[in-house]
């Protein structure tokens, strides 16, 4: 029998500027694992086992809401584990949901929560079913109806937030001055825009960008790391700057953390 099974899935071409992938994991084995911040919310689907939160103190609910989070965690379940996951862009998410992304800040947020009656009706069908292909299809689906209900007025926004965020993920020392006016915004306003639609502030979200920056350029760099020149190339200010975010973010430095663990940015790796 199979221990643990990861199957990833693409979206169809109209749900990709908003969903990055979707994901299907099993697993009858104990489960320990420590993940960091990803810059990315996520709808979570538990067939099975919930997963626990220990810094948090709480298990996900069947139907999760993963917010933005500026902390690392640990992720535990007893081996009874099958979840379905859509991972969106970090601006995303609350295109499809009837609250923003800033109500999931830091949070583990039961969909059923959010009293969405036919997110509610999708969960139980996903519930229902034993085929992952066909529940990926009943999320498409789903997420297809809802595209189809959204208003050029939030679409237009989506599109001028994405254009900070692309931004970032290029450059993420841009200063907030620059991405409002990337975007035509007053600064405030801006600020007030990226909140309700990326989850955190802007300088936030950067934090998290140069993180994961910097956690790609070490998965490529084969454990060869100079934090030096991975400072530069992250966007930090200096090598001191590096180590001191690292330490904030995933409780290591760039060094140690070659030490117990293989580097993965799951902001700028796709995995399909």
């Amino acid at each position: 029998m199979i221990q643990e099974e990861f199957k990833f899935y693409k979206p169809c071409e109209l749900l990709q500027p908003y969903v990055r992938y979707y994901w299907v994991f099993s697993s009858i084995q104990l489960l320990n694992t420590y993940t960091f911040p990803i810059g990315c919310p996520q709808i979570i689907f538990h067939k099975r086992t919930p997963l626990f939160i220990p810094e948090l103190g709480t298990t996900q609910n069947k139907l999760t809401i993963s917010g933005q989070v500026n902390f690392s965690s640990h992720l535990q379940a007893d081996g009874n584990v099958e979840m379905i996951v859509a991972v969106f862009y970090p601006h995303t998410m609350n295109t499809f949901l009837n609250a923003p992304a800033s109500s999931f800040y830091n949070q583990e947020i039961s969909g059923y929560d959010i009293e969405d009656k036919q997110l509610n009706e999708l969960a139980a069908q996903v519930f229902e079913c034993k085929d992952n292909d066909i529940c990926i299809n009943l999320i498409e689906e789903w997420l297809l109806s809802r595209l189809s209900n959204t208003t050029y007025d939030t679409t237009y926004r989506v599109m001028r937030i994405n254009a900070a965020v692309e931004k970032l993920c290029v450059a993420p020392h841009t200063l907030v001055t620059e991405l409002s006016s990337i975007c035509c915004l007053g600064k405030k306003q801006f600020e007030r825009e990226f909140y309700l639609h990326v989850g955190m502030n802007p300088k936030e979200y950067s934090r998290i960008v140069r993180f994961q920056k910097a956690l790609w350029l070490m998965q490529h760099q084969q454990g060869k790391t100079n934090q030096a020149d991975l400072a530069y190339a992250s966007g930090y200010a200096d090598q001191s700057h590096l180590i001191r975010e690292f330490k904030k973010l995933c409780g290591y430095t760039p060094l140690s953390l070659l030490e117990v663990s293989t580097p993965y940015s799951d902001l700028f790796t796709t995995p399909i």
